[in-house]
């Protein structure tokens, strides 16, 4: 089978952690098969779609590096909707219905007071003629309908959820059109998919009930079941996910620092029964990856868990991957000194700064003396190979210092800070001027 998978978001706002994980489920289940992935906008809802969030969408994808192997729009196959729906006119599967929203939730609230089910009671499919010209008469625009076939059981065998099972006969016959003739979700969706050759859907267990009215669209058009996979849905810390984790979109990661790489290899394995792994190259993440490896539970997402997910990844990241996003005169030696005491690519900035200078050291009274020894050792130090495990010898040697007392002064002389990168590596960045100068200033 060649495996085609589709990404379908709404452009009516950016894309969400929800929607992420969805687009990286698609792609990384294509790439595993070596199979397609695809983007779909799905923007039939005229007055919410907006042109800003179609683009702002690529350009998330992009930056992931979930590149699309292709693109449709709804909102150009308007006239295949035309022509699928007038097949199912003509099948008898779809029908219409006059009904306000104000009668159809007294119906729901009546079905509820009696302890029934809210399931639409089909009063559409016995009205005559003369009623269809009078509500006409009347200025009502019907509502079309799918008409769900009672028969047997709507089954199929989820690649997450195992095999599920639905009783037509519970379910309401869905509307699939509005009264301006609008299309709603369910029919277009299925009709592309079948258009476009989809045969893998993944997407949420919200979506679960969605399938099982589906799975009859599909049949009465013809076309062939694609697999589906409902993963479950993301979980906050504390449980339920809040309305802002919620809202979280690839511009709050990117401008707190967070790695494309870490959002794909937090949000691949939550759920499953995979360790979270920081993942730099793509290849053995999508080898692993398998619908069977996940759970119905909810998956706890833990923004916390990202950051230090990232900062694992910071610290493999080659210089040739972050060259363009570091300082000025920033080389691939500083990096790999500087890289281990990251949370973010923009944090070495910082570091830079303590290299370049100027610092500010604060020294107690009683290093003093020993720094400006140290400054004294420094000038006459063969800077060819090692000069800090060089001048810490001859201190060692010359004071009979050990330990703290031998290499905090230093650091703080030389950086600024109790901190840092490895001497060993950050004092050859300094150099042998800058060096002399900070011991003998401090």
């Amino acid at each position: 089978m060649n495996v085609v998978t589709r990404f379908a978001p709404s452009p009516t706002g950016k894309l969400h952690i929800g929607n992420l994980r969805q687009a990286i489920h698609n792609w990384l289940f294509a790439r595993a098969h070596g199979g397609t992935f695809m983007l779909r906008i799905d923007d039939t809802d005229g007055e919410r779609s907006e042109e800003a969030f179609v683009d702002a969408i690529r350009a998330d994808l992009g930056w992931m590096g979930l590149a699309p192997d292709g693109e449709e729009r709804q909102s150009a196959r308007h006239q295949l909707y035309e022509d699928r729906f007038e097949e199912l006119v003509h099948k008898g599967r779809v029908y219409r219905a006059y009904e306000t929203p104000q009668e159809l939730d007294l119906k729901r609230k009546v079905l509820l007071g009696r302890g029934l089910p809210p399931v639409y009671d089909r009063a559409a499919l016995s009205l005559t003629a003369s009623q269809h010209v009078a509500f006409e008469a009347e200025g009502r625009r019907p509502h079309w309908r799918f008409r769900l076939d009672h028969g047997a059981p709507i089954e199929w065998d989820d690649e997450v959820r195992g095999h599920q099972k639905f009783d037509p006969a519970l379910m309401s016959d869905p509307v699939i059109r509005r009264a301006d003739g609008s299309w709603l979700y369910l029919l277009p969706s299925v009709i592309d998919d079948i258009a476009m050759g989809i045969t893998h859907v993944v997407r949420g267990e919200d979506h679960v009930s969605n399938t099982a009215t589906q799975l009859q669209m599909f049949a009465a058009l013809g076309g062939a079941i694609p697999h589906f996979a409902h993963t479950a849905l993301l979980t906050g810390a504390e449980g339920k996910l809040s309305k802002r984790l919620g809202s979280l979109g690839v511009d709050h990661f990117r401008e707190a620092g967070i790695e494309p790489q870490a959002i794909i290899a937090l949000l691949a394995r939550l759920g499953t029964s995979d360790p979270v792994e920081p993942f730099v190259d793509m290849a053995p993440l999508i080898a692993s990856f398998d619908f069977t490896r996940f759970g119905r539970a909810p998956a706890r997402f833990d923004e916390a868990e990202l950051a230090q997910l990232s900062a694992r990844i910071v610290h493999q990241l080659p210089f040739a991957s972050v060259a363009s996003r570091l300082p000025a005169g920033m080389g691939e030696a500083a990096w790999e000194a500087i890289r281990p005491n990251l949370s973010a690519v923009a944090d070495a900035a910082d570091w830079w700064r303590v290299v370049e200078g100027p610092i500010e050291a604060r020294i107690s009274d009683e290093d003093r003396g020993f720094v400006r020894q140290a400054a004294a050792i420094t000038a006459a130090l063969d800077w060819s190979s090692d000069p800090w495990h060089a001048l810490t010898a001859a201190l060692k040697e010359a004071t009979g210092r050990k330990g703290k007392p031998l290499f905090l002064p230093l650091r703080q002389a030389l950086t600024g800070l109790d901190h840092g990168p490895d001497m060993g590596a950050l004092l050859p960045l300094i150099g042998r001027e800058r060096a002399i100068e900070r011991l003998a200033s401090a």
